[in-house]
């Protein structure tokens, strides 16, 4: 078994190609209030970044996989491992979802084949996420792939309504 992929989805790095995936998902407002964007990004930005982004998640602390559909390689969101701590073995997990790959499983399979390769690959103890109490459906899916919650952020998260708590979920590999 290949561990970034299995018979529905794979995990890859990204590409030059997926300049325009990025730049309508990290465009979208909408999707802002779930993260920390506040602002648009340019084209030349993001290229910018695609053509200098290291895989080295050792150097950079982070690493950023694109979800595909394997039957089609068709983008349908991202995955990200932030704030990587080699010292104390534990990775955030952030995940995006294109709105036509949401509730078809994609998610979950995502967080899934993460978990194995952090925890088979790149040795990893624990992966968390935190997680807007205003997006029950990322608690969901986060509760469903083994996470537990393991505390509370009290007004963690600032809103257009005023600062919401956060969930911190964890799953120890």
């Amino acid at each position: 078994m290949k561990l970034l992929e299995n018979d529905i989805i794979r995990l890859r790095a990204l590409e030059p190609e997926d300049l325009d995936d990025l730049y309508r998902w990290e465009n979208d407002a909408a999707l802002w209030r779930h993260g920390s964007t506040l602002a648009p990004y340019s084209r030349f930005v993001l290229r910018d970044y695609l053509q200098h982004s290291s895989p080295d998640l050792f150097q950079t602390r982070q690493l950023r996989l694109m979800i595909t559909e394997k039957k089609t390689g068709t983008a349908a969101g991202t995955l990200d491992l932030y704030d990587f701590e080699p010292v104390h073995l534990r990775a955030g997990v952030g995940i995006l979802l294109d709105e036509n790959y949401r509730n078809r499983g994609f998610g979950l399979q995502a967080l899934q084949l993460t978990a194995e390769y952090a925890r088979r690959i790149l040795l990893l103890k624990q992966l968390y996420a935190h997680i807007p109490q205003s997006n029950p459906a990322s608690y969901n899916l986060f509760k469903k792939s083994g996470y537990e919650e393991a505390g509370r952020l009290k007004a963690w998260v600032k809103t257009a309504q005023g600062f919401v708590d956060a969930y911190l979920m964890q799953r120890i590999l």
